[in-house]
């Protein structure tokens, strides 16, 4: 493996994973490939959340491979928002960019991403060809309309997991199971601007979903309430010293 480089990347990549065996070698193989443009300015945050099937033992085995891989552990699974607050807080570079772990995230998006944070705070992808079941992409569209609805927001693709971000701005947010959901609302809150792009989805091709339409259900309704009251209280304060 080459030695890392010294000075810090201009781009870091953030994925949680959590007992992908069967596709990681192909998500990995691929991402380090496309982005193989980027050099040393690009730095792969892996978060494994608790793996139990394998999984972590094969990044530990990729970390060694290549040294834009950094890998960071939880020792139990705590879930998505947690596995990303976590690599936010591990990332090295100011400009993040989120993707899922299970293939289904096209790693060439990554370039349009950044192209759009030329402009922006937040770049949300927008999943417009969505190669999931009819249930699935109907409880997506529903939870959409339910967290628009209640929170005042108008993103069309509020739970893609294609996502641009700054860390100064992301890791000030305070952390609650279910944050993922609502990053883009919370930081439009305290003044981040805020962009949708078209983004690529692919089907599943290894592995399973870890969730479903009505476990997201009742995990997120009491979110989607707490978010609602924290934008009705929440009051930007802009303040300057008075200098004699």
């Amino acid at each position: 493996m080459k030695p890392r480089p010294q000075s810090a990347p201009s781009v870091s990549v953030v994925i949680p994973i959590y007992n992908e065996i069967e596709g990681v070698d192909a998500l990995l193989e691929e991402l380090l490939s496309v982005l193989a443009p980027l050099g040393d300015g690009v730095e792969i945050v892996l978060v494994d959340d608790g793996s139990t099937d394998g999984t972590r033992e094969r990044l530990h085995d990729w970390r060694k491979k290549d040294a834009r891989i950094t890998l960071v552990e939880h020792e139990c699974n705590v879930g998505q928002s947690a596995a990303m607050l976590t690599g936010f807080q591990f990332a090295a570079a100011e400009t993040l960019v989120t993707l899922d772990g299970d293939g289904q995230s096209d790693p060439r998006d990554v370039f349009a991403v950044l192209k759009a944070m030329q402009g922006a705070d937040v770049v949300c992808g927008i999943r417009a060809r969505r190669r999931d079941s009819v249930w699935r992409r109907w409880g997506s569209r529903l939870a959409n309309a339910v967290r628009n609805r209640l929170t005042g927001e108008h993103l069309a693709d509020i739970c893609c997991p294609v996502k641009g971000l700054r860390k100064s701005q992301v890791t000030r947010l305070k952390y609650f199971n279910g944050i993922h959901r609502f990053l883009p609302t919370l930081l439009r809150l305290e003044g981040a601007t805020v962009v949708e792009i078209p983004v690529n989805h692919r089907p599943r091709a290894r592995g399973k979903s870890k969730y479903t339409n009505l476990g997201r259900l009742l995990v997120t309704w009491q979110d989607v309430l707490a978010v609602r009251w924290m934008i009705r209280r929440h009051r930007r304060i802009v303040a300057r010293r008075i200098e004699d």
